[in-house]
């Protein structure tokens, strides 16, 4: 067995690079170092001072190859940090997104009044909420048909982005789907099912609303987003779609939230933290 292959074998990837807890290997970094101090010291009142010395670095070298690889040094380290550090210092850490595809929000943004303006959505007749238009429902659905053919949807995301059609290439991975404008990152989903959704109803405002070019990517996204909310079939396989609680693992925390997925394809279509953020300790 080569020594790549005792490596691969010992490395915890979900603990390592882009994944790593730097609580964990910050704590872990101390541990190495007050434990190399100790036997070390132990080892040279037995045996001398330079072998005390070689001791102590030869526990330093394998305490920090241990946490290059494994991302800790001590068993459990993940579960205890999340479990017994506090959330606020853990955020400051977190690499993970506060969701799949969330976007940033403009708080100056009145998306209520601008969806109604495009009557988009209007006031539900048996409850205080709002909900789709019974004629802006149809035209999404049918632009949907067409996103979900292939045909338009590349060319209907370039016009959005201000970009050339034939420059953007897409990628899906861990249910999350991306859009590149050659090499650079120009859009974020939850999945296919929710870029068409966002892409059909883009058409469909721009249509609608005076102004939908002055908005800003961010602020037509936040729109978008707020749109796939009243969605009652999914946009990838035509299912039904229904709200539910779901947990996504970060480097450092276990994060609560809130989400729409198709019943029948897993598709998701919206994710959101919940208001409770953090979930308990996993």
């Amino acid at each position: 067995m080569s020594i790549s292959d005792v490596v691969s074998r010992f490395r915890r990837p979900e603990y390592t690079g882009e994944q790593r807890c730097v609580p964990c290997t910050v704590v872990n970094s101390a541990i190495a170092v007050v434990a190399a101090a100790v036997i070390g010291g132990a080892a040279g009142a037995n045996a001398g001072v330079a072998t005390g010395a070689g001791v102590g670095g030869v526990v330093l070298g394998l305490s920090a190859a241990s946490i290059a690889l494994r991302g800790y040094l001590v068993p459990g380290t993940p579960t205890l940090t999340k479990k017994y550090f506090p959330d606020w210092l853990l955020r400051r850490f977190d690499k993970a997104p506060q969701a799949r595809a969330a976007v940033s929000v403009d708080e100056n943004l009145d998306v209520e009044t601008i969806l109604l303006r495009a009557e988009a959505v209007e006031p539900c007749e048996n409850v205080d909420d709002l909900c789709l238009t019974d004629e802006f429902q149809a035209d999404w659905s049918d632009r949907l048909k067409s996103a979900r053919s292939g045909k338009t949807s590349r060319a209907e995301l370039a016009a959005i982005l201000g970009v050339e059609a034939d420059v953007l290439s897409f990628e899906e991975f861990d249910e999350a789907f991306v859009a590149y404008a050659e090499e650079t990152q120009v859009g974020q989903w939850e999945s296919q099912g929710a870029f068409l959704a966002d892409v059909a109803a883009a058409t469909e405002l721009e249509a609608r609303l005076d102004g939908w070019q002055t908005l800003g990517l961010q602020q037509q996204s936040q729109l978008l987003y707020a749109l796939r909310l009243f969605l009652e079939e999914c946009p990838e396989c035509t299912g039904t779609v229904a709200i539910e609680e779901d947990t996504v693992e970060s480097c450092c925390r276990s994060i609560a939230i809130v989400a729409v997925s198709c019943q029948e394809c897993g598709a998701r279509i919206f994710e959101t933290n919940h208001p409770g953020d953090v979930a308990g300790p996993t």
